[in-house]
């Protein structure tokens, strides 16, 4: 599996993307939907990677720069075909590499607090994230829950 920076282009991808928004507004009410679509995504505070094996997508995330220690996670997203095959486990690690690298501080997430999203909190737990308050621009809300991990 290669996981690389993308340009948002690949059709594989934005099918990847257009299942997430999906999955987003089918489990969250739409005010509490944070999920980025591509335009948003390719925001220059954005980097976006995807993970591919032969040409396949598996999954991607994003990270969003919130100022220069501090990193969101976005776009955490594993294809139905690649689940329980680690994917996740790797872009993550991926992402605490590279926030290491750019020298945060800091990651943190929004996520929702369905049972829906119990398998993704579950991962970032394993991965030394705990529960926090809101940050940057978001406000408290009974739908979203927020994790954070400070970067050694």
């Amino acid at each position: 599996m290669e996981i690389q920076v993308d340009d948002l282009q690949d059709a594989g991808v934005i099918e990847l993307l257009q299942a997430h928004l999906a999955d987003m507004y089918a489990t969250s009410p739409p005010e509490s939907v944070h999920a980025l679509d591509i335009d948003a995504l390719a925001h220059p505070s954005i980097t976006f990677w995807c993970a591919k094996l032969q040409g396949e997508v598996l999954g991607c995330v994003a990270i969003k720069q919130l100022n220069e220690t501090h990193g969101e996670i976005k776009s955490m997203r594993t294809s139905a075909a690649a689940r329980n095959q680690g994917v996740a486990t790797e872009l993550l690690l991926h992402l605490l590499n590279e926030a290491k690298r750019r020298g945060y501080q800091q990651l943190s997430l929004e996520t929702g607090s369905m049972d829906f999203f119990a398998p993704a909190r579950r991962l970032y737990q394993r991965h030394g994230f705990e529960y926090c308050g809101p940050f940057a621009d978001y406000q408290a809300d009974p739908n979203s829950l927020f994790m954070t991990r400070f970067i050694d």
